[in-house]
């Protein structure tokens, strides 16, 4: 049976130490170091950032045979006994009785040499960057992120529902969507007047890929109270930066009984349940980030973990960015939308902490959230934090049928479309609110990368769709 590194070197908690035991591991080479009378191996399997040292010796069957095979990527088989190491780089080592090569590596022609690579270089080859130690590191923090924020949920008895990819709706009224269709696109169906006849499409409409869970996710909050949804969403934003993709990844929860307060409790609470558990989990990884991406990364997590969130209005930040003397790149006044630099300034320079800024201007924000008593905001709430900026984005939603009518005619979206959507404020309707926190996004500032194509395992942005 194949033990894993991680439970060798980090056993969990009441698991007796396997010091003394025979063991079989199955992993990666790493390095190969020959002496004269023994070779050191250094494996890893991927189960934990550390890698495990094995001590080979000539007595070994086809011991020279085995050197001459053996190079960086080799996938090989490990038996042998788990002893303490006179080392001081590590507590415990295996001495090997037997080492059998699964798959070879050519190191004439093997991509990852000994030497640092470029983040550009490891995207080209998005095939083997998994075996680097910051790619693996990631990797590791993506999971347990995930599932903490599946812990955070599940604790408070919140029910985890799965939302449609595909669309027929525009949750965010942006329009910047990506087309589903089984149409020929060198022979479209036209209509009389010479439009598409979606008609003869799959779905008989035009369909999208979904920008968001949040609308479906409303259905369920009016039967179900507490839901969230974790799923991969799609933007077609022409946008190559560091900070967009064109598909990621949401955690949406939408909470009926409840008002702006409780969104920006919920949001807070969950930011900083997810940031401990990482540390308190992947502590390894953490000083890699710590040490190597992104110095005094844990001191800053842990510091955001124990204070307060600061929480302004929009009015008041466009107030504080105007009073500067700082020179921005966009311009600052009342009703246009803040840019990174103007939310990064807020969280680092200003508060030093995460701040959620409130009641934003209604013309910036999405249809679907409440208009505030002076006709001018609406209850909507931005999750600042340093380094990254907005990392949350949500509000109360408008509970209200006349309202929400108004909205969408004054926004220009077809009532039509989103008939369903109206109907839940004919029946029962209640006070309810929600957030989008973005996966991607969450784990840059957790980690310190400052890439959000170096966050997510298959990164799609303009002209890439590789792998």
């Amino acid at each position: 049976m194949r033990t894993k590194i991680k439970d060798i070197k980090h056993p969990k908690a009441g698991t007796p130490t396997l010091v003394g035991h025979e063991v079989t591991i199955k992993g990666w080479v790493r390095t190969v170091r020959n002496q004269k009378t023994f070779s050191f191996i250094e494996v890893n399997d991927g189960s934990s950032f550390s890698s495990i040292q094995v001590i080979a010796t000539p007595d070994m069957p086809s011991y020279q045979t085995l050197l001459d095979q053996l190079s960086t990527g080799t996938a090989i088989t490990v038996n042998g006994s788990v002893v303490e190491s006179p080392g001081e780089k590590q507590a415990l080592e295996i001495h090997a009785t037997n080492v059998t090569i699964i798959g070879k590596c050519d190191p004439e022609t093997y991509p990852l040499q000994k030497k640092r690579h470029t983040f550009e270089f490891l995207r080209s080859i998005a095939h083997l960057r998994p075996r680097t130690n910051t790619i693996g590191a990631v990797t590791r923090v993506r999971n347990a992120l995930a599932f903490a924020t599946h812990l955070f949920f599940q604790e408070r008895g919140f029910l985890y529902v799965q939302t449609p990819i595909i669309t027929g709706s525009d949750c965010e009224g942006a329009g910047k969507m990506f087309r589903v269709t089984t149409l020929d696109p060198a022979n479209t169906p036209k209509t009389p007047e010479g439009k598409v006849d979606y008609t003869q499409d799959f779905f008989e409409k035009p369909t999208f890929l979904t920008v968001s869970g949040q609308l479906n996710g409303e259905i369920y909050a009016s039967a179900l109270s507490d839901i969230y949804t974790f799923g991969p969403t799609f933007r077609a934003e022409n946008s190559n930066t560091s900070r967009h993709l064109a598909e990621f990844w949401m955690i949406e929860p939408e909470m009926a009984f409840a008002d702006l307060n409780d969104d920006m409790d919920c949001a807070e609470g969950y930011l900083k349940y997810v940031l401990k558990y990482v540390l308190n989990n992947c502590q390894e990884d953490m000083h890699f980030f710590d040490k190597h991406v992104s110095p005094g990364l844990i001191e800053r997590l842990e510091h955001i973990i124990v204070t307060p969130f600061e929480r302004a209005t929009y009015t008041y930040a466009v107030r504080i960015l105007e009073k500067s003397n700082k020179t921005f790149e966009f311009p600052v006044k009342w009703g246009l939308d803040l840019q990174s630099e103007h939310e990064r300034y807020l969280a680092e320079e200003f508060f030093s902490k995460p701040v959620i800024l409130t009641d934003y201007p209604k013309e910036i924000k999405a249809f679907y959230m409440r208009s505030n008593d002076d006709n001018k905001t609406v209850a909507a709430m931005d999750v600042l934090v340093p380094k990254i900026g907005e990392i949350i984005g949500g509000s109360q939603r408008e509970e209200r049928l006349s309202y929400l009518e108004a909205k969408l005619k004054e926004v220009g979206l077809p009532h039509e479309e989103y008939w369903w959507y109206l109907e839940l404020r004919k029946y029962g309707t209640v006070p309810h609110a929600g957030f989008g926190a973005g996966f991607e996004r969450l784990i840059q500032f957790t980690t310190g990368m400052e890439n959000i194509r170096d966050v997510i395992p298959f990164p799609r942005f303009p002209g890439k769709a590789d792998f």
